[in-house]
């Protein structure tokens, strides 16, 4: 699939992923013009079409070049081979800021993709996702430790407050269009951490 994409240049392949990241991240699925994404990557909308079958066949493409990339990074941080929680997330938080710094319009493409309500593409996206993130996470939560923690406490509920927190500040920031300070950002999912860290672990004597 895509051979006729694959053909191209890295660099002419590049600006076209990164043309729909751009364009996608900032529309829904449905407003989304394969014209503007031609124009940006400076081709015509038939070479587009060319490459790719139709503009699903095309975000799916972006979904999965996405999905792979995330993934590499977060392996190459070892986010999944900690036992301890925090340690982990902080390890997660590296990546995305690498990734940030690279991909910039990829992470808003990914957040925005995720909420998607679209059904042509809305179900692959969830499938996909569980396939690649959420039974990788879900593995990665039962080797934490439970004697770390306060007692009786509900680690799926934990880990879904503090993964709905992370990704809805980067919504946020995304929605506004404000331009992204990385420092800033760093700076902000320490602290909090730090406030996690200070309700959910035990209190050592």
């Amino acid at each position: 699939m895509n051979e006729k994409f694959y053909a191209l240049s890295k660099e002419k392949q590049q600006r076209i992923v990164n043309a729909g990241f751009r364009v996608f991240a900032e529309n829904s699925y449905k407003k989304s013009s394969m014209q503007e994404i031609a124009d940006e990557a400076g081709i015509s909308k038939s070479l587009l079409f060319h490459y790719f079958y139709n503009k699903k066949e095309f975000y799916l493409f972006l979904w999965d070049r996405a999905c792979d990339i995330t993934m590499k990074y977060l392996m190459g941080h070892k986010c999944y081979e900690s036992t301890d929680l925090f340690e982990m997330m902080e390890r997660g938080m590296q990546a995305k800021i690498q990734m940030i710094h690279k991909y910039p319009a990829m992470t808003a493409f990914v957040i925005k993709a995720f909420y998607e309500k679209d059904t042509q593409v809305y179900l692959e996206i969830q499938e996909s996702y569980q396939r690649h993130f959420a039974i990788k996470a879900k593995d990665a939560l039962a080797q934490v430790n439970p004697d770390d923690f306060i007692p009786g406490l509900d680690f799926d509920m934990m880990h879904r407050e503090m993964y709905l927190a992370s990704e809805g500040y980067l919504w946020e920031i995304f929605q506004r269009g404000d331009t992204l300070d990385v420092e800033k950002l760093e700076k902000d999912f320490s602290e909090m951490m730090d406030f996690w860290k200070s309700i959910y672990l035990r209190k050592k004597p």
